[in-house]
């Protein structure tokens, strides 16, 4: 990408006749290319601190990264950014005001108003987000102690947390207030045994991407019936960690397989969209 948009930039460059407003600034190439790449690796960086997550060594690794500190669509953060784009106007008008000789770079002290607060948020979502996290783990869920527990964010509160717990035989979702280190009521998800169903519906191919993806997988089987008798099954595919209770009856990042008497996919699905599959002959 960095090389896309540098390259056409030189070509428009180019194009012009190689002409610059500033004859003591000439274009150093090397330089935009790195502030390019840097830029790139920023974007992956943004999706790295939510709770879906990034794949940044891939084709090398399939495995998934996420911090789990912020929405996937964060306000706080869109609301900083853009007022880095529009305070340089405010902050030109009083540099003129109180200081008209006083030169450097537009737009500076914005920048950097901005990324501050953009890590300062951070930083208290993330030791927030660890308050949460080791709560749960020092819990007891019907019984059972949990194996492992993940804490994600709600996007209007720093200390409101969707938290997933599993055990041996289930996982237990409820909401955590970091501040006040107290929970609301266990909703608890039992894991189904393996059947031969649902074996060969992970070994098919989105269930195998589903659940390299997938941190809380529940996959459960149901029949589909036609007028003669039961003839297909239906496994779903389901990630816990976005059940969360104002989203409940919508699985938009859910995914399904169907299979035939023969155990052979037929038909594979993900939110709305689902494309039919042919058995092998």
């Amino acid at each position: 990408m960095s090389t896309v948009v540098v390259g056409f930039i030189y070509l428009i460059w180019r194009i012009r006749g190689r002409k610059i407003s500033n004859p003591n600034l000439p274009p150093r190439w090397g330089l935009l290319f790195l502030f390019s790449y840097l830029a790139g690796l920023s974007h992956i960086l943004l999706d790295y601190t939510n709770n879906y997550g990034v794949r940044p060594f891939w084709p090398f690794s399939e495995r998934w990264y996420s911090w789990d500190i912020v929405f996937i669509v964060e306000p706080a953060i869109l609301i900083l950014l853009t007022a880095g784009l529009v305070f340089p106007a405010l902050s030109r008008w009083m540099r003129k005001s109180s200081n008209p000789i006083r030169s450097g770079p537009k737009g500076r002290l914005a920048a950097t108003l901005a990324l501050v607060g953009v890590i300062a948020l951070w930083g208290l979502r993330d030791f927030e987000h660890r308050r949460a996290v080791h709560f749960l783990r020092t819990m007891s869920y019907d019984g059972a102690p949990a194996i492992r527990a993940s804490a994600y964010p709600y996007w209007w509160s720093p200390f409101r947390w969707y938290s997933v717990a599993e055990t041996q035989n289930f996982y237990g979702t409820t909401v955590v207030d970091s501040a006040a280190l107290r929970l609301t009521q266990i909703n608890f998800y039992s894991k189904p045994a393996e059947t031969p169903v649902t074996l060969a519906a992970k070994r098919s191919f989105l269930g195998r991407v589903y659940l390299d993806w997938a941190q809380y997988p529940l996959v459960q089987s149901y029949p589909m019936t036609d007028s003669d008798a039961i003839a297909y099954r239906r496994v779903q595919f389901k990630d816990i960690r976005y059940a969360y209770p104002e989203m409940s009856g919508r699985d938009g990042l859910s995914a399904g397989v169907e299979l035939n008497r023969s155990l052979e996919v037929v038909n594979e699905s993900f939110g709305n969209r689902s494309q039919t599959v042919s058995p092998p002959n």
